[in-house]
């Protein structure tokens, strides 16, 4: 009789609920799964697993919407920044202060976590778009080197530029498109993907894809805006834990 390894139970179940949270809210997929599976594991390795599914998922919103062009036109000082600042800090997640990544993705998804929930935001006059998008770009990238989470301050800014929901939805997937595949390419060339990430990579692209079809088919029955509060307030819960649980550990060392 065939066995099933625990691992790749828990490779299902996470990405089942990271899929479901894409497919309800449009984004959480790479954030919600790096930040559960670095309980147990690097960033950098739950990363390698994360990438491919991250990358399938986000093609496939990107296409969904007709805003691409001018997306793409709004958003190229973003993007080229932020795959910029990943070549930038390539080698973070494996480097001598790579320990230091789970202690980043903690603070980053606290810090996510209350920005949206307390809404907060700013405007970007459209004559500044572009030098501002390079500069947060740029950021992005960086954080998104040591950490793998993209969505600060991308995110902030893309709502700080005035898109309406359809098209903010379709840039998600435009941009992290393009961060994705960029952050991509450097854990490939340090060694992080290879063929002992395959199974788990496989695994985790089946389990998103039935999450987020299961996400978005129960949307509009459920109040997404309560949804989105309480999964706000997990992050936050699970960002401290992260955190806390890491400075423990370098302070054992």
């Amino acid at each position: 009789m065939m066995t099933i390894e625990p691992f790749l139970l828990v490779i299902a179940s996470i990405f089942l609920l990271a899929g479901f949270i894409k497919g309800v809210i449009g984004l959480g997929l790479p954030t919600v799964s790096v930040s559960l599976l670095a309980v147990a594991m690097p960033p950098g390795r739950a990363l390698a697993i994360v990438i491919v599914p991250a990358i399938v998922t986000n093609i496939w919103q990107t296409f969904v919407g007709p805003h691409l062009r001018d997306i793409v036109r709004r958003l190229w000082p973003l993007m080229i920044g932020t795959a910029a600042g990943i070549w930038l800090n390539a080698g973070a997640l494996t480097g001598p202060n790579a320990r230091y990544g789970t202690i980043v993705l903690g603070i980053l998804l606290v810090i996510y976590a209350i920005t949206g929930l307390t809404k907060f935001s700013f405007r970007v006059a459209p004559g500044h778009e572009k030098w501002v998008g390079g500069i947060v770009g740029l950021i992005t990238g960086v954080i998104s080197a040591s950490s793998g989470v993209q969505v600060i301050p991308s995110v902030p800014f893309m709502q700080a530029i005035g898109m309406e929901k359809d098209e903010l939805v379709q840039a998600l997937g435009v941009f992290f498109t393009v961060a994705t595949l960029a952050l991509g390419f450097t854990l490939t060339s340090s060694g992080l993907v290879n063929s002992a990430t395959a199974l788990p990579g496989a695994v985790a692209m089946a389990f998103s894809f039935a999450g987020v079809f299961a996400g978005q088919a129960i949307r509009s029955r459920m109040p997404a805006d309560a949804f989105r509060r309480w999964f706000l307030i997990a992050m936050i819960l699970l960002g401290i834990y992260l955190a806390a649980t890491a400075i423990y550990e370098l302070q054992r060392a």
